[in-house]
């Protein structure tokens, strides 16, 4: 079996792949550039079963090289945050975060479905956010691409139902989970000094602070092993989420409070 990984040079992406390789898949780690090719590779270097390669999503050419490539299982993982106000949000910087996180994802996820349907298996995993839910002040721009991934990923799976049910399609929502890619995104929305909630950045940053450190899970093993339990299942559900107790929480907040 074949997995391709897209966004696999560190995190979720990474520890699922080395898990997925140990049990005995064949595994295709991508990543965005040259330069973190070159040090994936080198941390890949003592597995016989992996593959891996350039993946620019907003680079076309390559995406159509994967226009042949036999995929049997997609975990499309790749993402980039944009933190700050919406209100003073770089629009370049916004039109960037979607053209990653969602335009060029499901121009991917496209191509490797239409193959699938040709060939008649295969599972799309499609990496989204638990902060998908919730409108979370000063991280509204990502988790809007969020938002945009699940809505367009559970719209996708019933569509796919009518025609086909040998290729099926899930959601992955993530939690908190201190893999790195939370902190810059949070530290890089102070870059504006001359922000008109200045006088709030030390307040908000501690109470982010707070956040992080009180949910964030250190141990990455509970999403990656939620993703490998969805590969080896016949039968799939719209959504899965991990850590357990964020996902609890998630449920009520969903069912009791969101408006």
């Amino acid at each position: 079996m074949n997995i391709l990984i897209t966004g696999a040079a560190s995190g979720i992406g990474f520890n699922t792949g080395i898990k997925l390789s140990k049990l005995g898949y064949n595994v295709f780690f991508t990543t965005e550039d040259n330069k973190q090719l070159k040090v994936l590779r080198e941390k890949l270097k003592d597995y016989s079963n992996i593959g891996s390669f350039r993946l620019n999503l907003k680079n076309k050419e390559d995406i159509k090289l994967l226009k042949d490539f036999d995929v049997d299982v997609l975990i499309s993982n790749a993402a980039i945050g944009v933190g700050g106000s919406i209100l003073e949000a770089d629009m370049n910087k916004v039109r960037d975060n979607y053209e990653v996180n969602v335009f060029s994802n499901f121009e991917l996820i496209k191509l490797v479905l239409n193959n699938m349907l040709d060939k008649n298996k295969g599972k799309i995993i499609i990496i989204s956010s638990m902060i998908s839910n919730i409108p979370i002040p000063f991280l509204g721009i990502y988790a809007s691409t969020k938002a945009s991934i699940s809505m367009l990923g559970q719209c996708l799976k019933k569509e796919i139902r009518l025609i086909n049910k040998k290729v099926q399609i899930a959601l992955v929502e993530p939690g908190i989970y201190k893999t790195g890619f939370n902190k810059v995104m949070l530290d890089n929305k102070y870059d504006n000094v001359n922000s008109k909630f200045k006088e709030l950045r030390e307040s908000i940053m501690n109470f982010e602070n707070e956040i992080l450190n009180f949910a964030a899970s250190n141990n990455i093993d509970s999403i990656s092993n939620k993703i490998i339990s969805i590969i080896k299942k016949d039968e799939l559900k719209s959504i899965y989420r991990a850590p357990l107790l964020q996902s609890i929480l998630i449920k009520l907040y969903i069912k009791f409070i969101k408006k």
